[in-house]
């Protein structure tokens, strides 16, 4: 029997959000949301968030829809010293400035940046999750006036919907990141690594990033960027597949456990790919870079890395930037093995093997932010590090390696 038309005067009227029911990257989800929005409060011309990240108090840029030009990328601010946005927080409710004129003279980068462009108005709204603050939703306008009541209602409704929908894609990333970690932990404590070390390398990563964007040596959002920051730390979930004799094993191993040893990068894929599996997470945006960190991070611009030899630009952006932040982080860590290299010394060690070893436009980003890399170090030293020296008391180091 055929089936039944639908009766068309029922399915008259189409949802104007629809495309936010497909699977999309987040930054054109923002841009559907700000094309239907524009349709009612015709004055809204940006829509920006910002993300907290509390363990260093940094606002940094995260997602935005101008299309006019957005030119407040890769920026990053401490809240304690941005007192017009820690106000918000305090005051606890959204916040309208009717004349940015106000902030022209300020001396934050993002006020003038704001102000330079032209914009006239905005509307803050504060971002929470389970009561947490973790970020800003930002709404400006070109054009002149006091936002009327009707406005301000309809932008708390957005602004509520797109923290919903950044939320959920930022928590599916944090939920992966955490499940991986996890699997990590327990390598840990089979292999440990401080703690220090992972803060230490995920922040050199997003360094690296950070400048070969603003130079224009690399094509990375500030999504993406975030996403290196994230991911960088679960580089050698692989090892969880490794067995004792080989993982722990006090002496030089030999050619066929080195054989054996190198595969924690394709198990390392393996154990991803399961893990987003079971969560449900493989069409996760920015997934791909998580694959890529795992899986290359030991591959080398000549060719004579692993797991699978390859050269130069064969080699995943992320996973390059991953391999300088981490080889630069152990040579100037103390190990049971080791003493810790000065910075300058392994700044001279990755220079002499950029090109051939290493990428060079990412050891060159690492050198040029050498007084941001002091600033890491101080901020996310192991436990037993000298204050004064920056050294750490050899008794007191954790194992790691290269």
């Amino acid at each position: 029997m055929a089936e039944r038309e639908p009766d068309r005067e029922l399915y008259k009227h189409a949802d104007p959000l629809d495309a936010l029911n497909r699977s999309m990257p987040l930054d054109q989800k923002l841009a559907s949301i700000h094309e239907v929005l524009y349709e009612q409060v015709g004055s809204v011309d940006r829509i920006s968030v910002a993300a907290y990240d509390p363990a260093s108090d940094l606002l940094k840029t995260f997602l935005a829809s101008s299309p006019g030009g957005n030119n407040l990328v890769r920026y990053e601010a401490r809240l304690a010293e941005s007192p017009s946005l820690a106000e918000i927080l305090r005051a606890g409710r959204p916040r309208v400035v009717n004349d940015l004129e106000l902030f022209r003279r300020g001396r934050h980068l993002h006020t003038r940046v704001i102000t330079e462009d032209g914009y006239r108005w905005s509307y803050t709204v504060p971002m929470y999750l389970d009561g947490s603050f973790w970020g800003f939703i930002f709404f400006n306008s070109r054009s002149a006036g006091v936002l009327p009541e009707p406005a301000l209602r309809t932008l708390d409704v957005y602004g509520h919907l797109i923290s919903a929908i950044v939320t959920a894609e930022m928590l599916a990333v944090r939920i992966l990141a955490a499940a991986v970690k996890t699997a990590h932990d327990m390598v840990h404590f089979r292999d440990p690594e401080t703690g220090g070390h992972i803060d230490r390398m995920a922040r050199y990563a997003r360094l690296i990033a950070q400048h070969l964007a603003a130079t224009g040596a690399a094509s990375l959002d500030d999504a993406a960027i975030e996403r290196i920051f994230e991911f960088a730390p679960l580089h050698d979930i692989g090892k969880l597949a490794l067995p004792d004799r080989i993982l722990l094993k006090p002496a030089r191993l030999s050619a066929t456990e080195r054989e054996e040893m190198k595969q924690h990068t394709v198990r390392g894929l393996e154990m991803i790919e399961a893990i987003a599996h079971n969560f449900g997470l493989e069409h996760l945006d920015g997934l791909d870079l998580l694959r890529h960190i795992a899986e290359s991070h030991h591959e080398t611009m000549d060719g004579g890395g692993y797991p699978h030899g390859l050269h130069d630009g064969e080699i995943p952006l992320e996973a390059r930037i991953v391999a300088v932040a981490d080889v630069f982080d152990a040579l100037t860590s103390a190990r049971p093995y080791k003493p810790s290299w000065t910075d300058d010394e392994a700044y001279a060690w990755l220079r002499k093997l950029s090109r051939s070893k290493f990428d060079e436009a990412c050891v060159d980003a690492l050198l040029f932010n050498k007084q941001k890399v002091k600033e890491i170090q101080a901020q996310f030293q192991d436990p037993g590090t000298d204050p004064l020296t920056g050294s750490t008391r050899q008794s007191d180091s954790e194992g790691g390696g290269i």
